[in-house]
């Protein structure tokens, strides 16, 4: 990526607008904690890992807003971002994942100068986005055994550098295939209904020079049914204790048809999207997002007035239909409770 999807100067958080790709390259400027939960919730920047690490930066803001408090006020006030922050977005884990750690830290140093507070805050927020960096380069070299010569792959949603910090989960595999001379060709969903696949996965990779072709959801089920499609990748939000995975909607559609069609369905996260505390799918909260995402495209209303909307965000793709979990500990094939629990042992 040419652009960075974030980056911290002079106290503020910088986002790319995801909002306003492709046409537009414009820096979201977060100045405290409630600019990073309106970035977060809104969707200028999205992707379970980068949405963590912004969340990390947004506690930080937070921190710094409140830090000449008294100490009670100052954990009533932390507590009080945190909570805010976790439920911007409640399907991604990597968000309270994130979030958490800045709490425990803050609480565990109230004692500290101001100084040292903020700086021992600020140095875990760059740590989490530094090593998301590092996470999604080992993940991908990892998926890339999987890949083989001449593949086709199709994708859903946007995984890639634009939803993490740098490189990307699944779009990271296929980036590491296409470095690898691999010479594959990617089919990426449209993703309605924000367009992630269109706005997003189709801009990234076309930066890379990576043969993409768009197509419209719908048209997925032909391509795996017609032996098209050699796998299909994408990344995940959270993804419980047996393997089950939340992701974008439709996630579950394509799980089904790889399955009926014997088509290898791979999912790319790193450990920190894994719940370990959810035994399954069945327990992962799924975000509803507004009506006017299927109503209206670009501001423009495409529905009658006043007609009931259902608009989930994601879906649970059960582990079933799951053929490896890539992470950056290793790869699961056939997931299942141990062999996820596993890849913790040496974490």
């Amino acid at each position: 990526m040419k652009n960075e999807t974030m980056y911290f100067k002079d106290e503020q958080l910088k986002l790319l607008d995801q909002r306003k790709l492709p046409g537009e390259i414009e820096y979201f400027s977060c100045k405290n904690y409630q600019d990073t939960e309106f970035a977060i919730s809104d969707m200028v920047v999205r992707g379970a890992p980068a949405i963590g690490a912004a969340a990390a930066y947004g506690f930080y803001l937070a921190a710094l807003e409140f830090a000449d408090l008294e100490k009670v006020e100052l954990k009533k006030e932390l507590k009080k971002a945190a909570e805010e922050l976790i439920a911007a977005r409640p399907t991604a884990v990597n968000l309270s994942w994130a979030v958490e750690q800045l709490l425990e830290l803050a609480l565990d140093n109230l004692d500290k100068s101001k100084d040292e507070f903020l700086t021992i805050l600020k140095n875990k927020a760059d740590n989490i986005a530094d090593s998301d960096r590092k996470i999604n380069k080992k993940m991908a070299e990892n998926g890339n055994t999987l890949i083989k010569d001449n593949a086709v792959i199709l994708t859903h949603c946007n995984a890639g550098a634009l939803a993490t910090v740098e490189y990307g989960t699944a779009l990271g595999v296929i980036r590491e295939a296409h470095f690898s001379n691999k010479n594959i060709k990617v089919f990426a969903d449209e993703t309605r209904p924000r367009l992630q696949g269109a706005r997003l996965t189709a801009f990234e990779l076309m930066e890379e020079g990576i043969d993409v072709t768009l197509i419209a959801d719908s048209t997925a089920a032909t391509l795996i049914r017609d032996a098209k499609i050699d796998y299909i990748i994408t990344g995940a939000d959270r993804i419980a204790a047996n393997g089950d995975t939340a992701n974008k909607i439709g996630t579950f559609m394509l799980s089904e048809l790889a399955k009926n069609f014997n088509v290898p369905f791979y999912v790319a996260a790193p450990l920190s999207t894994i719940d370990r505390k959810l035994e399954s799918g069945s327990q992962i909260e799924i975000e509803a997002r507004d009506s006017q995402e299927i109503t209206h495209i670009e501001g423009v209303q495409i529905a009658p007035d006043n007609v009931k909307v259902y608009n989930p965000a994601f879906d649970v793709t059960p582990a079933e239909n799951i053929s490896a979990i890539i992470t950056e500990k290793g790869i699961v094939k056939n997931p299942k409770k141990k062999s996820i629990a596993k890849l913790f042992q040496a974490y």
